[in-house]
Order: C-alpha cells, then sequence, then structure tokens
C-alpha cells in the first residue's frame, strides 16, 4: 500500500493510502479526490485523469509511451509531467508520490 497525495490547483492536499495492484486513477475515484473526471473508467480511452507527476517523483514514476502518450494530446495542458493517472500502478516504491491535479480535464 502506498500513501499517494493529491494536490489541487488551490494547493489543498488529499493525501489517501492506495493498495498495491490499484492505480493512481482508482486511488483518487474510489476516495473522492476532487479534478480526477476518469470518464472512460480508467481504459486510457480518453484525457480526463491526467495528473502532473511531482518533479522529485517523475524518475521514478517515468514518463507516458504508447497509447497514453497519444491520449495526452487531447488533455488540457499537458506538461513534461503529464501522465495518465490510469496508467501509473500503484507498488511499495510510490509510497510518499505526488501528483499534482490540473485546473482542468
Amino acid at each position: 500500500m502506498a500513501k499517494i497525495t493529491y494536490v489541487q490547483p488551490d494547493g489543498t492536499k488529499n493525501e489517501v493510502e492506495v493498495p498495491n495492484g490499484q492505480s493512481v486513477k482508482d486511488g483518487a475515484v474510489n476516495n473522492l479526490v476532487p479534478g480526477i473526471l476518469a470518464e472512460c473508467g480508467g481504459a486510457c480511452a480518453c484525457a480526463t485523469c491526467q495528473v502532473y507527476v511531482d518533479a522529485a517523483w517523475f524518475e521514478t514514476v517515468g514518463p507516458a509511451d504508447g497509447v497514453e502518450k497519444d491520449m495526452l494530446d487531447f488533455a488540457f495542458d499537458p506538461q513534461e509531467t503529464s501522465r495518465l493517472s490510469c496508467q501509473v500502478d500503484v507498488t511499495d516504491a510510490l509510497d510518499g508520490l505526488v501528483v499534482h491535479v490540473p485546473e482542468e480535464q
């Protein structure tokens, strides 16, 4: 299980524990974290679960590739550290992960 901090655009932080094997998106949706819409339910078919991975964690999480990278073209204001939270699986290595929620999805 990993503790993940979701930082809202206004600086508000939502810290939740997410079981290994779930996605960062699941942690947000299951804990009612605002701003993570996940309209496709985690199928990597939209960009409404985009997060900006905190710079200190980006090397650990790694960049998007393949279909996820293509979907980020449809995201609101994608950045170098953008990931679709449905594509980031939680492991013990992500304990303490910080992601930033965009102003819009």
